[in-house]
């Protein structure tokens, strides 16, 4: 039914994954062997993730037989989409009753685990489309600002919402002395104010990008005009970071890979600036951590940014309206209505409801028991 995607899916696809299902909703997710294309122990560990998935069914009383098997044809079909002998980090098969079934090889390391509950367990997705580095590179030259869109250590340039801003040097009329004139910056105030309008188009229509796709920005150019940008940008733009130079000529595969380094940078910043947020939050009273705290905030959709360890899997019981975590494996409770993964579930109704996600270092958050959340009001 559906063709197995080497990449997470997009936000779209997320959303849409993210909505409930009919019972039994089946997730078996599986690391897999990067380093070793073909190995035997992957194809033995997915006969066996199948076998649990079949068992699980068959001994859950909430389902019916003819149900379970559907469902276990699902997961097969599905299985059957992959090819093992080029795998990436991890495998993560959904299947219900309806015949809906989908497969995906992701980028990310994952747990293995048998899934079974109301909607897919899309956490580990979510985790790798967080990673996936996706970013907006502007380029500022004399005459011309080019944007353009990274994602998946790529660039493409996007050439809509008014980009790129200025005339590039291919659409000016060709002269002798052209090349001349363009490779040396003009001085004095005219060009100087010709540069800061330059500066002010391109910060207004890269925030109108920016709000439709909120993305971190990396800025590549000469120092004047990165000052000239700087002094355009509003609060609207995060800039990662910067490449110094003239880079209206870099062809994207290098401006790609000068990009990288500035991304990781930023990334290591961010996680450590997650902790300076929570705790500013504490100081508000905006502030909650562990389950017991975190559940019914995020259920009441007041999450603002919900922050959890990689690691970080809590099966539950709900009784009474309350959600009670639970030691041991899911798989050995019955009777009683057995969240599979709590934490997964606090991720999807925080996205629904708009709000953010982190995932941070396992061990991260001990002062905040694995999972804390800033809130609205």
């Amino acid at each position: 039914m559906n063709e197995p995607r080497r990449r997470p899916p997009d936000a779209v696809t997320l959303s849409d994954l993210r909505k409930p299902r009919t019972f039994p909703a089946v997730s078996v997710l599986m690391p897999t062997e990067r380093g070793a294309p073909g190995d035997r122990r992957d194809r033995v560990r997915l006969r066996n993730l199948l076998a649990e998935a079949r068992r699980r069914l068959r001994q859950d009383a909430r389902v019916a037989p003819d149900a379970a098997d559907r469902v276990v044809r699902g997961l097969e079909s599905a299985a059957g989409q992959v090819d093992l002998r080029h795998p990436e980090d991890g495998l993560v098969l959904f299947a219900t009753p309806d015949g809906e079934h989908h497969a995906f090889m992701i980028d990310q390391p994952v747990d293995e685990r048998v899934i079974v509950d109301t909607t897919f367990a899309t956490r580990d997705l979510i985790a790798a489309d967080a990673r996936r580095p996706k970013y907006w590179v502007v380029t500022l030259s004399d005459q011309c600002a080019r944007l353009w869109d990274g994602r998946d250590g790529e660039l493409a340039e996007h050439d809509a919402d008014g980009f790129p801003v200025g005339v590039p040097p291919a659409a000016r009329p060709a002269s002798a002395d052209a090349p001349a004139r363009r490779d040396r910056p003009q001085r004095g105030g005219t060009a100087e104010e010709r540069h800061r309008r330059l500066a002010r188009e391109v910060a207004h229509r890269l925030e109108t990008v920016v709000a439709h796709d909120p993305r971190p920005v990396v800025v590549a150019g000469v120092t004047r005009h990165q000052a000239f940008f700087d002094e355009a940008a509003g609060p609207h733009l995060t800039i990662a970071g910067r490449i110094d130079g003239a880079h209206e000529h870099t062809p994207p595969a290098r401006l790609a890979e000068l990009a990288r380094p500035v991304l990781h940078a930023y990334d290591d910043l961010r996680e450590v600036a997650v902790l300076a947020e929570l705790e500013a939050a504490r100081g508000l009273h905006r502030y909650a951590a562990g389950l017991r705290e975190v559940v019914p905030l995020v259920e009441a959709g007041r999450a603002e940014h919900l922050v959890v360890e990689r690691g970080y899997y809590a099966p539950a019981v709900r009784t009474d309206g309350d959600v009670v975590p639970v030691d041991g494996p899911p798989g050995v409770l019955r009777g009683a209505d057995v969240v599979d993964d709590l934490v997964d579930n606090l991720i999807e109704d925080t996205l629904e409801y708009g709000g953010e996600v982190t995932f941070v270092s396992d061990g991260f958050l001990v002062d905040h028991d694995r999972i804390a959340v800033v809130v609205r009001f």
